[in-house]
């Protein structure tokens, strides 16, 4: 298993219960989160920039 720093940028949602299941979604792209942040919020553009550590299973060299 591995971890990794990764930033996404999340469009806007109406609820906060919508943007953090967007949020969510974007992040199990990456691999598993285990911690995560809003780091910016753009309003004119309506995006929010996340930063996140999320873990990969690694696979094994036969």
């Amino acid at each position: 298993m591995t971890t990794h720093f990764i930033t996404a940028e999340i469009e806007l949602e109406s609820t906060p219960a919508q943007l953090h299941k967007a949020i969510e979604e974007k992040l199990q792209q990456h691999g598993e989160p285990l911690r995560w942040a809003v780091t910016s919020v753009d309003v004119e553009q309506q995006k929010a920039t996340v930063e996140a550590v999320v873990t990969v299973e690694s696979t094994a060299l036969a």
